[in-house]
């Protein structure tokens, strides 16, 4: 059955609003001062929480100023830097090598294009929407992390698991100009709200705009 655009478009502002008045401070929560900072604790995030990576980030930051730094990064002191955010061997070398790119085809910045930070080691769609949007103000997608996914398939936004066609779903639904919004407040409500498993529907601001409400009551 094909999808009901002005339906779920009408569900979607209805859900921005209400996630609006009940997180009006919603904003990224990976530390950061600069793009390169704000880049690296991305990658540090994936299979990780924000907070484990901040803890880890305080340090890590003020050992690794510039992108030279992590391009000349010995890789076994690396790893053990990042050790606890996880999969730190892959990690590692991801982040070397994204930094030798920075410093020899970028001059040590970090790009404002989604087309060249994709080409970056360890950095996906994703990694780019977010240093893309929280860096640079620049609104390319929708951040597509598990609690987007997920909560995004709840409120019957999306029928689709693959995280790019999840975010197409969701482009189609949302006015570009919140897409950076609804980024944060799906990933907040996700944190505080609607987990994975047992969801706090009776405390959730969009309940009655869920059809997967009735599910966990």
């Amino acid at each position: 059955m094909p999808r009901n655009v002005s339906t779920l478009k009408k569900r979607a502002s209805g859900i921005l609003v209400k996630l609006q008045k009940a997180y009006p401070t919603a904003s990224v929560e990976l530390n950061h001062h600069t793009p390169l900072e704000l880049l690296i604790a991305t990658i540090l995030s994936a299979q990780c929480t924000d907070a484990r990576v901040n803890l880890v980030t305080k340090e890590l930051f003020k050992k690794y100023r510039t992108a030279r730094d992590y391009a000349d990064a010995i890789p076994k002191e690396l790893e053990q830097d990042i050790r606890s955010t996880g999969f730190y061997h892959a990690k590692a070398k991801n982040i070397i090598a994204c930094c030798k790119s920075l410093v020899e085809k970028h001059k040590g910045k970090v790009p404002d294009t989604m087309k060249e930070l994709t080409q970056l080691a360890g950095v996906g769609r994703k990694t780019a929407n977010v240093v893309l949007s929280n860096a640079f103000g620049k609104t390319e997608g929708i951040v597509v992390d598990t609690h987007v996914k997920r909560l995004a398939f709840r409120l019957g936004l999306t029928k689709e698991t693959d995280p790019e066609k999840v975010e197409l779903d969701l482009m189609e639904l949302i006015p570009k100009e919140e897409w950076k919004t609804i980024d944060d407040l799906l990933i907040w409500h996700g944190r505080r709200t609607c987990a994975a498993r047992g969801p706090k529907c009776g405390e959730c601001p969009v309940a009655d705009l869920c059809p997967s409400a009735s599910d966990f009551l």
